[in-house]
């Protein structure tokens, strides 16, 4: 008989609770369990980022996380920067600088950009690359998908203005 316990996080802003074997990864929670499949599964070792998603406000590889180590924390997914009908800055400048191919590493570095802004709206080119640096893209040179954060950056600036006031 196969032991499940009950995980209790929120996940794009909703409470969510799972029912998971302790040994499920975050990422086969995300995907199999809320059927958020935007989080990918790449390499399964922490290399790729295809599946880095933001947990309490850092950016997180979750093949690497127990999806039980997320009981009470903050989730952010691709998902929660955009839908279709109302992309995110991010989505908008990586349409824009036609920032992705395949698709396959964009859910990643969406998010990996996403918790950099949020925290350094103002991030130099040199930071960007250096954050981004451990999202592997194949089909796509990193020029673009540069251009497209540091295009999004002003966004990020104003709403942190606002936070401020």
């Amino acid at each position: 008989m196969t032991r499940t316990v009950a995980v209790h996080l929120t996940v794009n802003g909703a409470a969510a609770t799972i029912s998971v074997e302790p040994r499920t990864t975050l990422t086969d929670a995300l995907r199999n369990e809320l059927r958020l499949t935007g989080t990918h599964l790449g390499c399964e070792h922490g290399v790729c980022g295809a599946c880095t998603v933001i947990v309490d406000g850092a950016a997180v590889r979750s093949c690497l996380m127990l999806a039980v180590q997320a009981e009470g924390r903050d989730v952010r997914t691709v998902e929660s920067l955009g839908d279709a009908a109302h992309l995110g800055p991010l989505q908008l400048a990586f349409r824009k600088h036609h920032a992705l191919q395949c698709g396959f590493c964009t859910p990643g570095i969406l998010t990996t950009a996403h918790a950099l802004l949020s925290e350094e709206p103002d991030a130099d080119e040199d930071r960007i690359r250096d954050v981004i640096s451990g999202n592997l893209c194949r089909c796509t040179g990193y020029i673009p998908i540069v251009a497209a954060i540091m295009e999004a950056r002003s966004a990020y600036l104003g709403v942190q203005a606002e936070a401020a006031q």
